[in-house]
């Protein structure tokens, strides 16, 4: 469950951050990290739109700089865009002058005031400094969609045991999650919309 659903100790690291939104709203916010990819994001946005669900995409500025098309589709299609570090890289393992500067160097093709840590990891200081320059998301909800140990069938499980009103949820439009995700995210979106949840997206 740690992972799956952070434990209020972990969320307490970050306290301002965004775990989840309003408890007494029957809505959840739907997000994807690590894109854009081809054929995966594109994919995604294609189901999206079959639900006319609107969704935040938490990029890769390295992908973006790759792939600017499926990045233009994402914009284009009406989604928020989340800053994920220009190389994907975890806070603890660099110093936070390099940590920072990577993100400014993503937000430079990005222009966004949201952040998402990859891994969900921040020294003290990198969360101070991006706090004033970003709302920060994290998430109430973590599929697992890129464990080589699940399959698509535990990824939608998953869901369906920790969501609740408020949740944000995570999957990813990466290659090592494109098996599971393209299994369990039309589930998902299915099973939510029975249960009778909206779908929304940050202010």
């Amino acid at each position: 469950m740690f992972i799956e659903q952070p434990p209020l100790l972990f969320r307490m690291l970050y306290p301002s951050a965004l775990w989840r939104m309003n408890k007494h709203e029957k809505a959840v916010y739907l997000t994807f990290d690590d894109g854009p990819i081809p054929h995966i994001t594109p994919w995604v946005l294609d189901l999206l739109d079959k639900y006319k669900i609107k969704a935040t995409f938490f990029m890769v500025g390295d992908n973006v700089r790759k792939h600017p098309k499926e990045f233009q589709m994402v914009v284009d299609r009406g989604h928020r865009i989340g800053n994920h570090t220009f190389n994907h890289i975890r806070g603890s393992e660099f110093l936070s002058k390099n940590y920072l500067a990577n993100t400014d160097k993503a937000n430079e093709y990005l222009q966004t005031d949201l952040f998402r840590p990859p891994h969900g990891h921040m020294r003290w200081i990198q969360y101070h400094v991006l706090k004033k320059k970003y709302r920060i998301v994290m998430w109430d909800v973590v599929t697992r969609d890129y464990s080589k140990h699940l399959n698509g069938h535990q990824v939608f499980d998953i869901v369906k045991k920790y969501v609740r009103n408020g949740s944000i949820i995570t999957f990813h439009d990466s290659l090592k999650s494109e098996v599971r995700m393209k299994y369990a995210l039309p589930k998902t979106i299915e099973w939510l919309l029975k249960e009778g949840y909206e779908f929304k997206i940050f202010d």
